[in-house]
């Protein structure tokens, strides 16, 4: 007896349905959710791609909204409402100035080496940094480099594109947006100042 092929469990879904069901699996996840994923929940067939886009603009200019993080989807405040939560905002730790600067390091350069790491800043970097970014998630492990040593990189994480809203790397920010985030520090370094002190450190951290 021959082996028949599996029956798919459900026919792929209409238009509608599709969107209706991405919606109800990101409202319930409370992290971003990979096309990857929803594509393996939602019946075989279904346009997931589509579904996004339409959910998307349903959304759009209402009080949260579709954002992508990377590869992965979420529900999130819209930027102008960001005030009226503040109050139930969880305030995190600060970051020493040597964190900070390690991270737009690595958000600028990924993939990139500790040495690398190294080369931009001018001192070395302490084990201790780079572990506190990988605990927050922001920061992960990446391939090792085809050179001598094959030393390990490290590239920011969907996480980090999340909490920053971002869509990908390619949509990071200039030097003042990276403050206004908290993500440097917004004392000017001494003697320097305005668009100066502004070139300068964009030099020096990101090698523009």
């Amino acid at each position: 007896m021959t082996d028949q092929p599996e029956t798919a469990q459900f026919n792929a879904a209409s238009r509608a349905e599709a969107e209706r069901m991405v919606e109800a699996l990101l409202f319930a996840s409370a992290e971003p959710v990979a096309t990857a994923e929803l594509a393996r929940r939602l019946p075989e067939g279904t346009d997931v791609a589509r579904a996004l886009d339409d959910l998307r603009a349903r959304y759009e200019g209402r009080g949260v909204e579709l954002r992508r993080s990377g590869d992965a989807w979420a529900f999130r405040t819209a930027p102008d409402l960001g005030h009226l939560l503040e109050r139930h905002a969880v305030e995190t730790r600060k970051l020493s100035r040597a964190a900070t600067e390690t991270l737009a390091i690595i958000a600028y350069h990924q993939p990139v080496t500790r040495a690398e790491i190294e080369e931009v800043r001018g001192v070395s970097v302490s084990r201790g940094t780079v572990d506190q970014l990988i605990d927050m998630g922001w920061v992960r492990l990446g391939r090792r480099k085809m050179t001598p040593g094959r030393p390990v990189t490290f590239v920011v994480t969907e996480g980090f594109l999340d909490h920053f809203g971002l869509s990908s790397p390619r949509d990071l920010p200039g030097l003042r947006e990276l403050r206004a985030a908290g993500l440097l520090d917004n004392r000017p370094p001494p003697g320097q100042g305005g668009e100066q002190e502004d070139a300068q450190q964009q030099d020096s951290l990101f090698g523009a």
